[in-house]
C-alpha cells in the first residue's frame, strides 16, 4: 500500500489500511477536519496500529548541541530542540485522541518519527518524547498504554530497521521551518 506525504513515499506492504492522518483536503474521507494535531500517516497492520510523522530539515544544525559557539546559541537551540519535542508529542497526543474518540485504539499502537537528523540527536529525541508520551503503562491505575513504542530515525535508518516498509524521499521534499 503506497503513502506520499510531505516529500515522502511509504509502501507499507503488509497494511490493512494505510492513509495521509494529516489530510487537508476536505473532500477526502479520512480529512478529519478538527482544531487538533495530527500525525502525517496513520498504518494500520493485523495487530497494531502505526503513526508516522515525518519532518525535513533544511538545516539540522539548528537543532544540534554540539560545537556552539555561545551561550546564547545554546539556549537558541535548547529552546528549538524543546519546541520540535512538544509539538512531535502532541501530534501523537492529539491523534491519539481523535482516535480514541473514533474508537480506533483497539491495537497497540507504535510512533515513528521520521526527522532528516543524524542518529546521535534522532537518539536524543527518542529518549525525550518516550518520557513525555509516555511509552507503557505510566501509572498503576492505567489499564492501556497511549502507545507501545516510539521510535525517531532517519531515512536510512527508517530502511534499515522497517525494510518491509521501504521509504524514499520524492521530488520536493516539505520542510516547515
Amino acid at each position: 500500500m503506497k503513502v506520499d506525504a510531505d516529500g515522502f513515499s511509504f509502501n507499507f506492504t503488509d497494511a490493512l489500511d494505510a492513509f495521509v492522518f494529516d489530510e487537508k483536503d476536505k473532500s477526502k474521507p479520512t480529512y478529519h477536519g478538527q482544531p487538533m494535531k495530527a500525525v502525517d500517516i496513520i498504518v494500520e497492520l493485523p495487530d497494531a496500529y502505526i503513526f508516522v510523522e515525518m519532518k525535513d530539515f533544511n538545516d539540522p544544525f539548528l537543532y544540534e548541541m554540539e560545537d556552539m559557539t555561545t551561550d546564547q546559541e545554546g539556549d537558541e537551540k535548547q529552546t528549538r530542540f524543546k519546541w520540535l519535542k512538544n509539538y512531535l508529542k502532541y501530534k501523537y497526543r492529539d491523534s491519539y485522541l481523535f482516535r480514541h474518540a473514533e474508537q480506533k485504539v483497539d491495537k497497540p499502537i507504535h510512533y515513528i518519527c521520521l526527522l532528516t537528523f543524524d542518529n546521535a540527536l534522532n537518539t536524543v529525541m527518542r529518549k525525550a518524547l518516550v518520557k513525555e508520551l509516555p511509552v507503557g503503562l505510566a501509572s498503576k491505575r492505567w489499564k492501556q498504554g497511549i502507545v507501545t513504542s516510539c521510535q525517531v530515525v532517519n531515512v536510512a535508518n527508517w530502511n534499515a530497521n522497517f525494510p518491509k516498509w521501504p521509504v524514499s524521499r520524492g521530488v520536493a521534499a516539505f520542510s516547515p521551518f
